[in-house]
């Protein structure tokens, strides 16, 4: 099946609330092997959601609806649906009751319209409704299988995973599977990344490839698709290494995961501590760290330290050191790091001082960072970064970086 999804509702276009239903959809129905190659968001209008539906007729096979299954005058997705396929509706019994129930089990009053979220496609399968009063539904005619879910995410998903995919596998053809497999990459630009890949990514049938930029980081979606659970992976994994041997300096992990997370890993692996002392980002790099589950193992805190004074009486960076080289300079980012190292007792110690903008701050640029590095027993270092965005970007990245440091450290332990 190739699929397209059309979320209804004017809310959407008004941007008061995001559309992620589309974005859950998609990747269950890539769990299953089903393509969606469109996202389409309509509002509360007849005959606009008329049109957009003849067009998504043209060229899928699967049409799935959200929203518009409501009480209300301006939900009518099913009935226009209803009309434009020429079937007619009918009250579902067993929705009218689960309906009927809602609201006696909270003593409120069921106006008549409510009576209206029960009906449905005559011969569709009736997707019921847990979390919720309007079900769902399946019907497939003249080749084409449209279904109908309600809006609200807390019903939605559970309708879609626990009925709504049973019922399209009925449909399908054939059994194959879609799986993904996200590489995280640090360190290298996307046209660097795609230029080293160049070959990979012009000849890509099964398993295909898929960049993607996202505030200094790289990620590679990797596709295949087959009926064998086995045969996917295998089709992963060589596509994998092939990529790492490439490429595989800039790897730093899979899906989900983080720069942050995985500096985690390896300091807790190697039995080790951290610390950290932060002017520019302002706490925004243990904020980071202390969302991690289990960060008590192996972050012992942190201090930060904006004013000169602060630097010079809390983490007894010299004066001297400010005075000739000033706060945003490889000097002092180096005391910062030696310094929190030896006042939290930790082996590893990290800093971050620099412009996060907009303003120059002692004649230097926004976006110039400083981050520096002491380890117990090795050299301390300050690395300088060049880095563009806006302020908040700035220290997100120089956050980044900072993780990134530390990893590549003790890669080389």
């Amino acid at each position: 099946m190739n699929g397209e999804i059309i979320a209804v509702g004017s809310e959407l276009l008004l941007g008061q609330i995001v559309n992620t239903n589309a974005r859950f959809i998609s990747e269950e129905l890539a769990n299953i092997g089903i393509n969606v190659y469109y996202h389409t968001v309509i509002g509360d209008n007849k005959q606009r959601l008329k049109q957009v539906v003849e067009i998504a007729q043209q060229r899928a096979d699967l049409i799935i609806f959200t929203g518009g299954l409501g009480p209300t005058k301006d939900d009518l997705t099913k009935e226009t649906i209803a009309s434009l396929l020429g079937v007619a509706l009918s009250m579902d019994k067993a929705a009218l009751q689960s309906i009927e129930d809602y609201f006696s089990r909270r003593n409120l009053n069921m106006t008549e319209n409510n009576k209206k979220q029960a009906l449905v496609f005559d011969g569709s399968e009736v997707l019921p409704n847990d979390n919720g009063m309007a079900p769902g539904m399946v019907l497939t005619k003249d080749g084409i299988t449209y279904m109908l879910l309600p809006g609200p995410p807390s019903e939605m998903e559970p309708m879609l995973t626990t009925y709504g995919k049973n019922a399209l596998i009925k449909r399908m053809d054939r059994s194959e599977k879609i799986q993904s497999r996200v590489l995280r990459f640090y360190g290298i630009g996307e046209a660097s990344l795609e230029d080293q890949l160049l070959d990979l990514f012009e000849g890509q049938t099964n398993p295909t490839m898929a960049p993607l930029a996202a505030n200094g980081e790289v990620t590679i979606r990797l596709t295949a698709k087959h009926a064998s659970d086995n045969t996917r992976i295998q089709l992963l994994d060589t596509l994998e290494q092939t990529i790492k041997e490439r490429v595989g300096e800039y790897f730093y992990g899979y899906d989900d995961t983080t720069l942050v997370k995985e500096m985690g890993k390896l300091i807790q692996e190697n039995k080790l501590t951290l610390s950290v002392a932060e002017s520019l980002t302002g706490g925004l790099f243990q904020e980071e760290v202390t969302s991690i589950s289990g960060v008590s193992e192996w972050f012992k805190g942190g201090v930060v330290t904006y004013w000169p004074e602060v630097k010079i009486n809390l983490l007894n960076v010299s004066k001297e050191t400010i005075d000739q080289y000033g706060v945003v300079s490889e000097q002092c980012a180096k005391e910062m790091a030696e310094n929190v190292r030896r006042l939290l007792q930790t082996e590893i110690g990290l800093s971050f001082t620099g412009v996060a903008g907009p303003a120059t701050l002692e004649g230097k640029e926004p976006g110039t960072v400083f981050v520096g590095l002491s380890m117990k027993d090795a050299p301390t270092v300050a690395y300088q970064l060049k880095l563009s965005g806006n302020r908040e970007s700035v220290r997100t990245r120089a956050v980044k970086n900072g993780a990134w440091r530390v990893i590549k450290a003790l890669q080389s332990l």
